[in-house]
């Protein structure tokens, strides 16, 4: 017994408690915090749900507007949620899927952003577009559904493409794709011999489009908020 009165400690527990009180490797003092619980994993949200429905939407409105329910005429109302809903929103979707790297994903919300976009922009006033193609007395030229008609086919050869791609999906986002390829080939047809029959074609299928694009779009969004499981038919392969 130390003159003190002190237990002594053994040498053991002196090399301990010292090398305690040193500093760590590099000569400072590790000052960061130590959490307090323990961290959770983050998740991704799939932005599939709001891709797919964005896009639903906004064709359900140029197919609606072209089928001229309840005799409507001017279509211009719906250049709002083509800008914001389909375009804005399907942008930022496709983002999303970027870094989650879905490359199908990214390229067709993309791309179809950029179609609710432009599209809109036709009916824009300061866009100068559907003034270039009216006359002094406001009569649309002829000239201008051969326009449109080239439109609808450049975007339907992009869709063909995206519809390859999309055998690797599901059966409701193939027959989707498909439904979109026959809605773009028919209004290309269509504005091309000026027949309203084959527009009238174009439009159901743009209905047709619509619906499975809701269905795929909600059964990503139902799937973790609700009991609704919507099947998608996953594509059998050899």
């Amino acid at each position: 017994m130390s003159s003190n009165g002190a237990t002594p400690m053994n040498e053991k527990e002196n090399q301990t408690r010292y090398s305690d009180n040193l500093p760590p490797a590099g000569g400072h003092e590790d000052v960061q915090p130590r959490p307090v619980l323990p961290v959770a994993t983050k998740r991704v949200a799939t932005p599939a749900g709001l891709g797919l429905i964005s896009f639903a939407t906004d064709i359900f409105l140029i197919s609606i507007y072209g089928l001229q329910a309840r005799g409507i005429q001017n279509p211009n109302i719906m250049v709002g949620m083509l800008v914001a809903f389909g375009g804005l929103c399907q942008f930022l979707a496709g983002i999303m899927e970027f870094v989650n790297r879905n490359t199908f994903g990214a390229t067709v919300f993309c791309s179809y952003a950029a179609l609710n976009w432009s599209y809109a922009l036709i009916y824009i006033p300061g866009s100068g577009i559907m003034s270039a193609y009216t006359d002094a007395n406001g009569a649309l030229s002829p000239e201008f559904n051969q326009a449109v008609s080239i439109y609808m086919w450049v975007w339907f050869i992009i869709s063909v493409l995206f519809t390859v791609a999309a055998y690797k999906s599901t059966w409701i986002v193939f027959i989707d794709m498909i439904s979109v390829d026959l809605c773009l080939l028919l209004l290309a047809c269509g504005f091309m011999v000026s027949n309203q029959s084959v527009l009238t074609a174009g439009y159901s299928f743009g209905m047709v489009a619509c619906f499975l694009s809701y269905w795929a779009g909600c059964s990503a969004m139902w799937a973790d908020t609700t009991p609704i499981k919507l099947p998608m038919f996953q594509i059998s392969r050899v």
